[in-house]
Formats: structure tokens, sequence, C-alpha cells
């Protein structure tokens, strides 16, 4: 448990960036651009799901802002059944919108804190989690997410995460820190990257990679595998 928690943005302050931020999320093609590698990261866990389980009838989607992940499985696995959860209302009215269209399934949107949602047991074919999980806070959130997730999916159901990440060695966190900080900064010079980082530090607590990967094999998932890693952002995902 870190102690910089009780310092971090309350739910209420980030729905309220997020309210304000809707057009865009709804990129299809590019994504978030302070995401590195967005369209790569959205294609690939995607297609693992596919891969994973083609015949899937039941898609959850956490923290699905304006619907991307959502939309590009739908273009991969058709008419699927479309689960959407996220703070923002604004964000699903939009995901709700883009997403009823694509599809001939049921769709059914959730405003709520992640750590706040009940499903059934052995409910999902398919789990998508795309830059949300790193605004869980503690250890324990961690686990109870991972645990939830784990028990809403059916037997050989798959989660596929693309999310900022940290690293466990301070110097290697410095490294991929300096190399993202160098990215943004192509993107809208010195002031923008420190604007990023300033909100990164405020609002986000990311895990790494390792840590990730270890407590979902300790809820109980049989396999992990890793898709795609690029300096602070990584792809990656397990199986029931």
């Amino acid at each position: 448990m870190k102690t910089e928690d009780s310092k971090k943005a309350t739910n209420e302050e980030i729905k309220a960036r997020f309210d304000n931020d809707v057009e865009r999320f709804s990129n299809l093609e590019s994504g978030q651009q302070t995401t590195i590698d967005a369209p790569i990261t959205m294609e690939l866990c995607t297609e693992a799901a596919k891969y994973i389980n083609p015949h899937a009838k039941e898609l959850l989607d956490i923290g699905c802002g304006a619907g991307n992940y959502t939309l590009k499985m739908l273009s991969k696995i058709p008419d699927l059944n479309c689960t959407l959860n996220d703070l923002s209302m604004p964000m699903l009215e939009r995901a709700k919108d883009r997403v009823s269209a694509k599809t001939s399934g049921k769709v059914t949107i959730i405003q709520d804190d992640m750590r706040n949602l009940d499903f059934p047991d052995n409910h999902f074919d398919i789990v998508l989690a795309a830059a949300t999980l790193h605004h869980l806070r503690t250890d324990v959130d961690w686990e109870f997410v991972f645990t939830k997730i784990y028990n809403a999916l059916k037997p050989g159901g798959s989660i596929w995460i693309s999310d900022l990440i940290t690293h466990d060695s301070t110097k290697i966190n410095s490294l991929f820190q300096d190399k993202y900080r160098a990215y943004l900064e192509t993107l809208g010079g010195a002031e923008y990257a420190q604007k990023v980082f300033d909100y990164i530090a405020y609002e986000d607590t990311p895990r790494s990679l390792n840590y990730q990967l270890a407590l979902l094999r300790k809820v109980g998932f049989r396999e992990t595998e890793i898709l795609h890693k690029n300096s602070y952002f990584a792809a990656f995902g397990a199986v029931k």
C-alpha cells in the first residue's frame, strides 16, 4: 500500500476530466496520442481475444471510454453482447451509440468504479481493460479487482490489458521515464511532456508488468501472455 495514495486524484476528479474529453477518446484509428503504440496494442489485444475465444458471446469492457476497444473487437467477432463500464456517463453514452450501431447483441452500460462491479460467476468470454487499471490504488484494490475479473470469466475465457505500467527497478524506471518524456516532447514540447507527467503523478498508480502477471497467476489464471511492451506501456493478458 502506498503512503501517497491519499494525495491522489479522487474518482470525481478523474470522472470530470474524462467527461470533458470524449472527442479525443473517440478516434478509433489513432487511439490516444499519449499512449505509445496505442493502435498496435488495441489490434493485438483484440486479435489475441479472437484467437483464444473465437466463439465468444459475452464481452466486458472495463473503463471503456468511448468504446474503441469494443468496436475493434466487434470487427473481429461480430454481434457480441457488450457490457460497457466507465466512470464517465458522457463516455458511456458515446460508447453505447457507437457500439449499438455495430452489433445486434445486447449493449449494457454501467457507470461505476470498477471495484464496485458485481457480475455472476462464469459469465463473460472476454474482458478488455485498456488504460484503466492504473487508477487502482492499493495492492488490496489490485487483487480484489483481478479476483472479480477471474470469477466473472467463463473457464477458458480471457482478459486482455493495455495500460501504463511502471518498473520494479528504480534505474530501469528512470530509463523508460526519460524515453517516454522524449516521446511526449515530440508531440508537444517540454511543457506538454511535463503536463502529462504531472497528471500521471496525481491521477495514476500503475504497477509493473511483472507485478500484474504474477497477480493474475495468483488469483487463478492458468496462462499469462505478454503481447507487446514499449517504454511505459504494455499489452498483456491471461486465460482462465
